[in-house]
């Protein structure tokens, strides 16, 4: 059932169906989700109006991580099981994973300024985060540099997952050294200790990005399937056009 729901066209039949309510559910979210920051959240105490930031910077944050982890695993796919739809998921993933890990720093910049007196400082967190943003930069140019598609799969694969360790040093780093970032807060043993009040429009602004997320990497598997069949059909065109000459 898994292998043939992998299958390209198999694939593009179920997303087609998928996308509209996947969008429409992430519009909801989204509406919903700026309606909570903006009119029932209240101000933080200390940092004022500017803890609002943390509604697009938290969502942007773990779903850097979130979409390196697709690459991750997609890279698994097409060096274990060279299945063609691993390395679409992993092409069509770094660009959104890259925005978003640019959104985190420059957010997270936004906010550092009034809170730390600076907007950059080199602590494990934003230095790793930084790395993560230079690995898909890095991973979207090598897919750039490599003219055959099957050697630049194969090559950024292993890029991709020697990434990968990066993922746990952001996601501890604040355990591990110490920084400006204070400890995890909602995702943590014993419960979030985030106030009701800032946590409801944070997890519903986390799912109006995860979704948003989810329909971008679809439409971008969807837009990468149809250019590689036309290459396809463009070089057959060529060779018989050739063979005819």
């Amino acid at each position: 059932m898994l292998t043939r729901l992998a299958q390209p066209g198999t694939f593009m039949r179920l997303s087609g169906r998928l996308l509209p309510p996947l969008a429409l559910a992430a519009a909801g979210c989204a509406a919903y989700g700026l309606y909570l920051a903006w009119f029932a959240s209240p101000a933080d105490y200390q940092q004022g109006e500017t803890v609002r930031i943390m509604y697009i910077h938290v969502p942007a944050a773990w779903m850097s991580l979130f979409f390196y982890a697709i690459m991750a695993a997609s890279a698994v796919g097409t060096l274990v099981w060279r299945h063609p739809l691993a390395d679409v998921s992993q092409r069509a993933a770094a660009p959104i994973g890259a925005a978003l890990t640019f959104c985190c720093l420059l957010t997270g910049s936004l906010w550092g300024r009034p809170m730390w007196g600076t907007y950059w400082v080199w602590d494990a967190r934003l230095t790793s985060v930084l790395v993560l943003f230079l690995m898909y930069a890095g991973i979207m140019a090598l897919w750039r540099a490599i003219e055959d598609p099957n050697r630049a799969a194969r090559a950024v694969a292993i890029l991709t997952l020697v990434g990968a360790a990066n993922i746990p040093i952001v996601k501890f780093s604040v355990d591990w050294w110490s920084t400006l970032h204070q400890g995890a807060s909602v995702l943590r043993f014993g419960g979030p200790t985030i106030d009701a009040a800032m946590l409801r429009p944070l997890l519903v602004m986390a799912a109006a990005f995860t979704l948003t997320g989810l329909c971008l990497h679809l439409a971008g598997m969807r837009t990468e399937i149809l250019r590689r069949r036309v290459r396809a059909l463009t070089i057959v065109r060529a060779e018989r056009l050739g063979g005819l000459a």
